[in-house]
């Protein structure tokens, strides 16, 4: 299982028990799913970076879970036709591999990261190397046509 930060912007007229129905039915469908939830956390009403509807705040959560990706599709499904839901978004969260391997994961698709090797001098800024790409040394040959 993967861990994921699911954000909620909600309605601000929703009552406070269609905002706790919302947050209860979105920790049911992860546990249905096998998944578990790790924290809750409500941000409260902020402004909304721009005007939503006719709305310009929205009521803010956090929700960090673990859950298997079937459980996160079915779960932004739900999330999609909930009437209280402006705007959602789930994203992944990249655990640093010191911290799978504390926790013992075992698991063969998270590969563990290689330590970094000796740092190469970064070229200057501006400077294009012409053996990274292909199109480079075409672009030089060739005269600028309009």
């Amino acid at each position: 299982m993967r861990r994921y930060e699911l954000m909620l912007v909600l309605r601000p007229d929703a009552p406070d028990d269609r905002v706790q129905a919302v947050l209860d039915r979105a920790t049911r469908t992860i546990a249905s799913g096998s998944g578990q939830i790790v924290k809750v956390s409500p941000w409260g009403r902020r402004r909304l970076a721009y005007p939503i509807g006719p709305f310009n705040e929205g009521s803010y959560h956090i929700m960090l879970f673990d859950a298997p990706a079937e459980a996160v599709l079915e779960l932004e499904r739900s999330l999609n036709i909930t009437e209280e839901v402006m705007r959602h978004l789930v994203t992944r969260v990249e655990r640093p591999a010191s911290a799978r391997r504390a926790a013992g994961s075992g698991q063969e698709d998270e590969p563990a990261l290689a330590p970094p090797e000796e740092e190469e001098a970064a070229p200057e800024v501006g400077f294009i190397d012409e053996s990274e790409t292909e199109a480079a040394p075409a672009a030089i040959d060739q005269p600028h046509r309009r």
